[in-house]
């Protein structure tokens, strides 16, 4: 019968968690803190621990470090619980090796089928230290240099995120990230990529949707003078300047299907000719994916590679919608306000208690990236003034297209005029919901990028990018 340590400065908490283990026919050995934690480890040798992360003398942290530094009981699953869900815990705590981060109150399947997985993990793994411990070596993770780059938010699936990022971060695995349009895909590309080993090397981020298809190979691996009309010079390509550092291939789904066997070389190989070259040129790099495609979808109707999709895909993190991540808008809001105060040197504008109703109530199809260019246009409009929940909504209704009558000015204009009027509004709002993403916005559209280009540039849209 497996024995299970359960670690609480909580009593009663402790004692729920004990009965619920004994119900569920596991043994249960008894801390207060991590000390105590640690003494009864290497006398009792359990099978798993769960863990408080916050306690008042030693805490969740201290009992990860220890039994790396002190190598005891190698490969020991350690699932931590705590009432501080924040998402920076979370990533420390995997990155110290933890098995699993739950927060309370956890639920009964959840810390059941967490302890399950730990277990089976435990028995298949016995010879080696907890989940790549010798990957995460430093006491703490690397700070975000860049304050634009910060990871807001501790909802669970969020939390997940963070779990992910702290897993796969120091490792060279390539990465998959899959989400809707503006949940943060590139925000945690550079996190990964600032707590990797590589964070002294460049990262180099690729829009592939941006690139020409006719350019897309002379883009990632360059070329050769005279090699096509116009190339005068030779060009190093984004995979030889990211060279010992992170690549991070932005909506990958758009990259031509004729040019995805020369990316699965590099996957496979890490070689690559420039274009007019028959010299491989060699390449240390880290690939970081991104899509908001169902790729699995896009590889049934060969429109994309299915040998290239499982190279990618080696770990892949979920992005949640912003509408799954309810708890998170607020402090996201409020961020976004205090980041446009700094920076303009401006009085930070307070957001009421019913305007975060507002705005859990908005779906946000734009997600992140759509609530931070509200909060930068409110807090332009507001001047440091408290915001006022009509101005919110107003903002809100313009956004979505939804304000005072879109139909009753257009009665009177013919037909044809009354169509391109319509076509107008519905592209700008699609184009507003991508965040200005051409890719994005066709998908959303329903129809052809081509078509969307020439739309744009009938209205005035701006060039084709």
């Amino acid at each position: 019968m497996p024995e299970i340590l359960v670690v609480d400065d909580d009593t009663s908490l402790r004692e729920t968690v004990r009965d619920l283990l004994i119900s569920a026919n596991y043994e249960v050995v008894e801390a207060a803190d991590g000390r105590a934690a640690l003494e009864i480890i290497r006398e009792h040798q359990p099978d798993a621990v769960l863990c408080d992360w916050k306690m008042p003398r030693a805490g969740g942290d201290f009992v990860l470090q220890q039994l790396r530094q002190d190598a005891v009981l190698p490969g020991l699953p350690v699932i931590v619980f705590t009432a501080f869900g924040d998402g920076e815990s979370a990533m420390i705590a995997m990155q110290e090796g933890a098995y699993d981060f739950l927060v309370k109150p956890v639920d009964v399947d959840a810390v059941l089928l967490s302890l399950r997985r730990a277990l089976h993990h435990s028995r298949l793994t016995k010879e080696l230290e907890l989940l790549q411990k010798d990957r995460f070596r430093d006491e703490h993770m690397a700070p975000l240099h860049d304050d634009a780059s910060r990871l807001i938010g501790s909802s669970p699936s969020w939390i997940e995120v963070f779990k992910g990022i702290g897993q796969v971060a120091r490792t060279d695995v390539t990465v998959l990230l899959q989400g809707e349009t503006g949940t943060g895909k590139e925000v945690v590309a550079r996190t990964i990529h600032q707590n990797s080993n590589r964070k002294q090397r460049p990262m180099i981020t690729v829009n592939c949707a941006a690139i020409p298809a006719e350019l897309a190979e002379s883009e990632l691996f360059g070329h050769e003078r005279g090699s096509f009309t116009g190339a005068i010079s030779q060009k190093i390509g984004r995979f030889e300047a990211a060279n010992g550092g992170t690549i991070f291939l932005d909506e990958i789904g758009e990259l031509p299907l004729a040019l995805q066997p020369k990316l699965l070389r590099v996957l496979q190989e890490r070689t690559f000719e420039r274009v007019g070259s028959a010299t491989s040129q060699k390449t240390d790099v880290r690939i970081i994916a991104a899509t908001n495609r169902d790729l699995a979808t896009e590889v049934a109707q060969e429109r994309f590679r299915s040998d290239l999709y499982y190279r990618l895909n080696a770990f892949s993190i979920r992005l949640p919608p912003l509408r799954e991540r309810l708890n998170d808008i607020a402090p996201l809001a409020r961020y976004f306000l205090s980041r446009f105060a700094r920076r303009n040197g401006s009085v930070e504008s307070a957001l009421s208690h019913e305007c975060i109703q507002i705005l859990e109530q908005h779906p946000f199809p734009g997600n992140v990236r759509e609530l931070e260019q509200l909060m930068d246009r409110v807090a332009v409009k507001v001047a440091g003034r408290p915001i006022a929940s009509d101005l919110l909504k107003s903002e809100l209704s313009a956004q979505t297209g939804e304000g005072s009558s879109h139909f009753e000015d257009w009665e009177a204009l013919p037909f044809h005029d009354a169509v391109s009027k319509w076509e107008r509004h519905l592209i700008d709002r699609a184009m507003r919901h991508a965040g200005n993403n051409k890719a994005e916005a066709a998908r959303l559209l329903g129809i052809q990028r081509r078509l969307l280009y020439e739309k744009l540039e009938h209205f005035g849209g701006g060039k084709r990018k």
